[in-house]
């Protein structure tokens, strides 16, 4: 009998596992949990978008497509991102289809990373930035944010964590797991750094149109940025599309031709029939996508109102759909929070420390979900935390 485990790669062994599935998993097992812990839309897709997909079937286009993903849908998505960036990308150049946006991002990585590369991690980050960067051969370098800065990057944080080693820098505006929302003076700031040192970014993107105060600003906006950066975006949040894992990244032509090259040998091609619905959701998807938005700012406003109501300091996420309360006062470490949460009155929440040393003492609240379930898991957890603020 082989030992399998000696065969496996190091950087393989090496890796944790996702600290949101743990608590997923956990929660799925046990019966009457409210779950505020998966980042998805409850939307349903919108009936026009998957009628597109099942006419697609219908019609037999089952079918590879071009590597890049089909033209169509390419020129779809650059007349969408010249719209809401004001910047110009090639169907044919400097666009690729992927399957979902975290594909997008390992390509982005492992097309420009050479083995020992650092790239830096802004915390707190979605938990697959680091494992992405290790798993491309480069170095995860993080810099902290804090919350009484409400988890704005300082650009002198930033210069602080840049070596002769550093190749690039992840960005996510709005944030998972914060909600922050980088607005286009934070990004100016952050600009001046990166060309300062010339460096690229990798523009997490996937959470634009979920924005609820504020313009939206993306990073290829700023001036000079659109050839330092690789814009990562896709269909699951905005769209409620998450199950048909559809992405796209955008980037100059020497980027997206090695990205595509990676892409030929790994996957081929998105889903054809993904694909079809993505054409739809973009060209019609427009107020859809409003009243989604427009329900997630309600939720978020009761949401944060009743954490701060049960002294849980929230600040006001700027998008995506996650709260990321305080959860200091109680003397729990956020994992202890989570737990004793999740087992006392079944509401399952993502501890903070998932998401990078400084998110410890915080949770995160998916307020994706139902305003009858969000109010009843609020009656919950006011209910745990008088209990611990008191002692027992």
């Amino acid at each position: 009998m082989i030992e399998p485990t000696h065969y496996l790669s190091s950087t393989v062994k090496g890796l944790k596992p996702s600290g949101i599935r743990k608590f997923f998993d956990l929660a799925a097992s046990m019966e009457g949990v409210i779950s505020l812990g998966v980042g998805e839309p409850d939307f349903v897709t919108p009936w026009n978008v998957r009628e597109a997909s099942i006419l697609s079937l219908e019609q037999g286009y089952t079918s590879y497509t071009a590597n890049a993903g089909l033209l169509e849908l390419r020129k779809e998505i650059s007349y969408y991102l010249q719209e809401k960036t004001n910047v110009s990308y090639s169907p044919s150049e400097e666009l690729l289809v992927t399957v979902g946006a975290s594909q997008a991002l390992d390509l982005a990585l492992r097309a420009i990373v050479n083995p020992g590369d650092e790239v830096i991690v802004i915390e707190p980050s979605f938990v697959s930035y680091s494992s992405l960067i290790s798993l491309a051969g480069g170095v995860p370098v993080s810099v902290q944010t804090s919350g009484e800065m409400e988890f704005k990057l300082q650009p002198s944080d930033l210069e602080k964590a840049i070596t002769d080693k550093t190749k690039a820098v992840i960005l996510c505006s709005p944030n998972n797991p914060t909600g922050t929302l980088l607005n286009k003076e934070d990004l100016e700031k952050i600009a001046a750094i990166i060309e300062k040192y010339d460096l690229l970014v990798i523009s997490d993107e996937i959470y634009a149109e979920l924005t609820y105060d504020d313009v939206y600003t993306s990073f290829v906006s700023i001036d000079g940025m659109v050839e330092r950066t690789i814009l990562v975006s896709g269909f699951s949040k905005g769209f409620a599309m998450t199950g048909w894992r559809l992405g796209y990244v955008a980037a100059q032509p020497e980027f997206l031709s090695a990205m595509l090259k990676i892409h030929q040998y790994t996957m081929m091609c998105a889903p054809s029939m993904a694909q079809y619905a993505a054409i739809e959701a973009i060209k019609n998807g427009k107020e859809d996508v409003l009243h989604m938005k427009k329900s997630y700012r309600q939720r978020r406003n009761l949401f944060v109102n009743a954490l701060t109501e049960m002294g849980l300091t929230c600040h006001v996420p700027g998008g995506a759909f996650y709260a990321f309360p305080s959860i200091k006062e109680t003397n729990l470490s956020s994992e202890e929070f989570a737990e004793k949460l999740l087992m006392e009155e079944r509401v399952a929440v993502v501890p903070g420390s998932v998401f990078g040393e400084s998110g410890e003492g915080y949770i995160r609240c998916s307020y994706a979900s139902s305003l009858e379930q969000l109010q009843e898991s609020l009656r919950r957890m006011q209910r745990f935390v008088q209990k611990q603020k008191a002692g027992v």
